[in-house]
């Protein structure tokens, strides 16, 4: 979870698969500041409790929110590279019980990382990179101050050390970025979490007011450090909602990139609304006050003792503000929490179903590591729903590494697979029942297209979805429990806004070759999409509507409850996704049960 000061209207729009906390209570040892030497990374590690093994779920995006391909993922002695969509997966990866460091590296970025209290289940993560962009050039022997747009500055004295501790000579580009602590992406952007050893080498959370990264590159590439005894000054820029908090002197930490938290080094004064401080050495650089905390994790359930994930829970303080997380596979969200603190917890749904929360209640103080769980009751106008399926490779065999996508409420949540099969518990809004699905799998690098569906509460099975890239068009059902027949590419699909021979619109998609598939439709007016019954041939009163797919099928019309989806209406080659589901009774009278998608291109 993470704590922001910040106008409460830019609360709800923090994502995170984790709590980063942020406080506003000094530490009993910051008024000396006094310089951290060197703490022992192997005694403060005892922190992080005993090693475990945890899966990790992960997308990494640049700074418009776009995936970056063939990042570097590492999590200890775990390696993995990000796909087309940006994301990597790591199962079994070995972490602490407290204590999980996640970093990404590709050129033409750098360094990111993300650190989260490992939670069991599938923890997800989400790093925005920022690129290496040189917004400055000064030389070796030259004192030169490089300046942001925003009034973030470093200035340089001139001397600079290669990675082996040899002298540099020659010209510096500086790569710079600040990060505002009132910036939603932050807490995307930012190293770690807000997790630090003090001065004297012990736990502590902290509260930004602001972090100012630096790295300086040689001529040939190489990363550049300034001379042992050499300094350089460094502002920080506040922004005004920030200032009513604002000491006037605050610690510095520097983020340690091979540990992965903070340490304390030195401290910044404030200088009308500018932070300014000497560093010795350059990382990213944090001014923060440090608090004590407790770890906690929230788990939400539904009314039938389901997990619900991928829900935001907010956790606020009077003293230090609110925290957000979003739940995974298992409903829980883990992080840490200021000490002693009574807190409002909230959970809210999605972005489309409003801003008032679905679940408040008041709890803690905590003052030792707790759990709670949490049941939200269906309400109104918020649904529980699961949404089952299966992927399959190309060749028809379950994907056993990869992952689904799912669209709803124009958010994308993420999911892994196993042995083909997959779940999404979820709660949704009464006012938006579509969603779409698109599968990666990870190995053979094969996706499938996103295919839109409409929610069959409570739960909606979408069958069979299968990764094979060279496939842009295909029909599949499965009847009872029989093999699913799948037919691919080769339709032709006519759609017409007016048919004179059914005075409606319909809708006709046909089978080519060895596709023996045809459905006829009677639509409803413009926008045509909607959900529609079983279409009787014989006897038809006018003004009915519907889908028939009897040809091909051995499907009657008696006590046939088949239900079609009509969710997309592409324009021409554009497409259109119809799925269906239900029971029919065959020419003998057997009843079976259908499911089944048709994702075609439109002909005209």
């Amino acid at each position: 979870m993470k704590l922001l000061q910040m106008p409460r209207k830019s609360f709800l729009l923090i994502v995170l698969c984790m709590f980063l906390c942020l406080s506003c209570t000094d530490d009993d040892n910051t008024t000396s500041n006094p310089q951290n030497q060197g703490p022992d990374p192997t005694t403060f590690s005892e922190n992080f409790g005993d090693e475990i093994s945890r899966d990790f779920l992960g997308t990494i995006v640049d700074i418009n929110g776009n995936p970056i391909e063939n990042v570097m993922i590492s999590i200890g002695s775990s390696t993995a590279m990000t796909d087309s969509n940006g994301v990597f997966i790591i199962n079994n990866a070995t972490v602490n019980q407290r204590f999980g460091y996640i970093k990404a590296e590709k050129a033409g970025y750098i360094h990111a990382s993300r650190a989260v209290v490992p939670s069991q289940g599938t923890n997800k993560v989400r790093i925005m990179m920022l690129s290496e962009t040189v917004v400055g050039t000064t030389a070796s022997g030259t004192q030169e101050t490089i300046n942001l747009p925003n009034g973030a500055s470093v200035a340089l004295e001139g001397d600079y050390i290669k990675p082996d501790g040899t002298a540099y000579d020659g010209s510096v580009n500086v790569i710079m970025h600040l990060l505002d602590p009132v910036d939603e992406n932050m807490q995307d952007q930012m190293p770690g979490m807000l997790y630090a050893a003090n001065a004297q080498n012990e736990e502590r959370m902290l509260q930004t007011f602001g972090m100012l990264a630096v790295e300086l590159r040689g001529e040939n590439g190489e990363d550049l450090n300034l001379t042992e005894g050499s300094t350089a000054e460094i502002k920080i820029p506040l922004d005004p909602s920030l200032m009513t908090n604002a000491p006037s002197s605050i610690p510095l930490w520097y983020f340690d990139e091979a540990n992965g938290y903070w340490i304390e080094e030195g401290q910044a004064t404030l200088v009308g609304n500018t932070y300014v401080g000497t560093v010795s050495h350059f990382s990213f650089w944090n001014c923060d006050i440090p608090a004590e905390y407790v770890d906690f994790c929230v788990t939400v359930f539904d009314s039938e003792s389901n997990p619900i994930a991928n829900t935001q829970v907010t956790l606020t303080s009077s003293n230090y503000g609110t925290t957000s997380g979003y739940t995974n596979e298992n409903g829980e969200t883990c992080g840490v929490i200021p000490s002693g603190e009574t807190l409002e917890i909230n959970v809210y749904s999605y972005d489309i179903c409003g801003q008032s929360p679905i679940y408040s209640e008041t709890i803690g103080p905590f003052v030792v590591d707790s759990a709670i769980s949490i049941t939200i009751l269906d309400g109104p106008e918020t649904i529980s729903e699961t949404v089952t399926g299966i992927f399959n490779d190309c060749s028809g065999n379950p994907v056993t590494d990869g992952y689904i996508l799912m669209n709803y409420g124009g958010q994308v949540f993420t999911d892994v697979v196993e042995d083909g099969n997959f779940e999404f518990n979820l709660i949704r809004c009464e006012s938006n029942n579509t969603f779409s699905i698109k599968g990666s799998d990870y190995v053979n690098l094969q996706v499938t297209d996103s295919i839109s569906y409409t929610f069959t509460t409570p739960v909606t099975n979408i069958g069979t979805i299968s990764a094979c890239n060279t496939v842009t068009e295909f029909v599949q059902y499965t009847i009872d429990d029989n093999e699913t027949e799948v037919f691919i590419d080769g339709f032709e699909v006519l759609f017409a806004e007016y048919n004179p021979n059914y005075d409606a619109p319909t809708l006709a998609i046909f089978g080519s070759g060895e596709n023996c598939f045809y459905l006829q439709g009677v639509l409803n007016g413009d926008p045509y999409i909607g959900t529609y019954d079983y279409y009787e041939w014989n006897g038809i009163i006018g003004g009915d509507t519907g889908f028939n797919i009897s040809e091909c099928n051995d499907i009657s019309s008696n006590n046939n409850n088949i239900i079609f989806n009509f969710t997309t209406l592409g324009d021409t080659n554009e497409y259109i996704d119809i799925n269906f589901s239900g029971s029919y009774e065959d020419s003998l009278g057997v009843m079976h049960t259908i499911n089944g998608i048709i994702h075609v291109l439109r002909d005209n």
